[in-house]
């Protein structure tokens, strides 16, 4: 037994040293440039917000923050290169809430999306607006349930694609209404967008940024929301949780980085980001945007993530969606 102790001193001893090192580490934390991956093209929303937040993380933490847009997949490769990152805090991802949907559809992932990536805080949520063409005969969300029961399968919408947020929330409406509406996927939210205008489909859930403008010129009909509470920025609508209880989708943008970061590294980085969302022009910008600004600790966007992916997983099993 004595012959152990020298061994387990030097056990002690490395984990003590390896503890030291990664503190010192993290209290210089940062002395070069960070990456913030964007895993979507530039030129969208959430390319905006992400060099929104590069500029004023930038000058928070007195390091170049340079956005890198790496889009495809549904935000996936994006994220993967963060989850495939070095933990050091030098590589961080704009989350969105296709992170969540996307983590729930695929069929084999390349990571694990809540423990490979290191939530560090949200920066924005905003609910999606239910519209309908304006000839629609749908004056508000319960004629259109009636209809969609009335006719099985009569009624369809389209979305950005299979497993997009627009798609699997268009799908907790089928569960929660028991409805059996048909989704046609596009190419994209614009794309959608004019299938609507042209009456091809018969309503579509989309980001208020991208339809509100159509609802305000009177091209389509705004009938509800999917946030918890009606709100002047979407023309008071009522949400789809008035009519169906329980129901409620918010998109989200946030900010984190690759699991296993030190937490003294997190910290640093949650705190630039309250820095941030508390900055009132920043603030503005992003309500011009169309959402909500939120600051969120690390557990509190764990928490919001995991309960987003968890959601979609049951939306997928209850509808019987294919997986990818």
């Amino acid at each position: 037994m004595m012959r152990d102790i020298p061994k387990t001193l030097m056990q002690l001893f490395f984990l003590v040293n390896s503890f030291f090192l990664v503190e010192v580490f993290a209290q210089n934390y940062p002395t070069k440039p960070i990456t913030l991956i964007c895993p979507f093209n530039a030129g969208g929303s959430a390319d905006i917000i992400a060099r929104i937040v590069a500029k004023h993380l930038s000058e928070d933490l007195k390091v170049p923050v340079i956005v890198e847009n790496h889009g495809g997949s549904g935000s996936a490769i994006g994220s993967n290169m963060v989850a495939k990152a070095k933990p050091d805090g030098y590589t961080i991802l704009l989350l969105s809430g296709a992170y969540s949907a996307q983590a729930a559809i695929t069929t084999a992932p390349k990571f694990d999306p809540i423990k490979d990536i290191a939530m560090v805080s949200l920066i924005t949520t905003y609910p999606f607006v239910m519209a309908v063409n304006n000839n629609s005969p749908y004056y508000k969300l319960q004629d259109l349930i009636n209809d969609a029961k009335a006719h099985p399968g009569k009624l369809n919408y389209s979305s950005s694609g299979v497993g997009s947020i627009h798609h699997l929330s268009s799908e907790l409406l089928n569960v929660s209404s028991n409805i059996d509406s048909i989704h046609i996927p596009t190419k994209g939210g614009t794309i959608a967008v004019t299938e609507l205008i042209g009456e091809r489909i018969d309503f579509l859930l989309e980001a208020p940024q991208l339809i509100m403008p159509y609802i305000q010129s009177g091209k389509l009909r705004g009938i509800a929301t999917t946030g918890t509470s009606r709100s002047t920025k979407y023309g008071n609508l009522p949400t789809i949780g008035e009519t169906l209880p329980g129901y409620e989708v918010r998109s989200y943008i946030g900010i984190a980085t690759t699991g296993g970061t030190p937490s003294a590294i997190i910290d640093i980085l949650s705190k630039a980001m309250r820095s941030t969302i508390s900055n009132k022009a920043i603030s503005q910008r992003l309500i011009e945007l169309g959402g909500d600004p939120v600051w969120t600790t690390p557990e509190e966007t764990k928490q919001f993530v995991a309960g987003e992916y968890n959601k979609w997983l049951k939306v997928i099993s209850a509808r019987d969606i294919k997986k990818e």
